[in-house]
């Protein structure tokens, strides 16, 4: 039985959906446009709120939340089915399009929202599709930068505190997405929503594992050694 996935009302998740065997989800910018259509039907039906999102060309990130737990996994549900139907009929495919359930990780919001929103929005400079995050025509990197509006997207009130007014906020935001993410960081994010956990402080993370009764830290990657090995160190266990 699988286990219900981390979910707090009012916590954000960072979400990720990757195509089966890495193939491609998006064929066409009409693709792309019928994604976020069936996205925002299925966010305003369950009352998620949308932060941030990007679709890449294989997969997509969406940062969320919602005052009900389970709503997230309930919108993701449906625009699964939904988009699903949708690109099959348009492009005269069948079978399947996803790689399995979606992936998500709790997302403290503290400093660590805006960190998780600089790593969706700056995926396709990673990916090398484009040299600034801007230039990329699928994310919600326009509306944070006061480029244009974004009907779909709710801001985070850790983005609002930016600045007291849209223009200070942008200009703050532009000069956060010119300073790139550390390894480090990069390393952090990727490993938490790879084993689906709570991405925050240490005192973000006792919280979250005190109401849901759950281990939320991520675990050590590699087999445990044994007991009375040595480790690189030379230290026994």
């Amino acid at each position: 039985m699988r286990r219900p996935r981390l979910e707090l009302p009012g916590i954000p998740l960072h979400i990720t959906h990757r195509g089966v065997n890495r193939g491609a989800t998006f064929l066409d910018d009409d693709d792309c446009a019928a994604y976020l259509h069936h996205l925002q039907i299925a966010a305003t039906a369950q009352g998620v709120r949308l932060h941030g999102y990007v679709l890449m060309t294989n997969h997509v990130h969406l940062l969320a939340s919602a005052d009900e737990a389970g709503a997230v996994s309930r919108t993701m549900q449906a625009l699964g089915r939904r988009y699903v139907r949708a690109l099959n009929a348009r492009h005269g495919r069948t079978g399947t399009l996803w790689e399995g359930r979606f992936k998500s990780c709790l997302v403290d919001n503290d400093s660590y929202l805006l960190r998780c929103l600089r790593y969706i929005e700056l995926n396709p400079v990673r990916a090398s599709m484009t040299d600034h995050p801007e230039m990329h025509r699928w994310s919600s990197v326009h509306a944070h930068l006061g480029i244009r509006s974004d009907p779909r997207l709710t801001p985070h009130p850790g983005y609002l505190a930016l600045g007291a007014d849209p223009a200070t906020r942008a200009k703050r935001y532009r000069t956060l997405l010119l300073e790139p993410l550390h390894a480090g960081d990069l390393a952090d994010i990727r490993d938490h929503i790879r084993q689906e956990r709570a991405l925050g402080s240490p005192r973000f993370q006792a919280m979250v594992e005190k109401a849901l009764n759950r281990p939320v830290v991520v675990r050590p990657v590699g087999r445990p050694r044994a007991a009375g090995r040595p480790d690189s160190n030379g230290n026994v266990l």
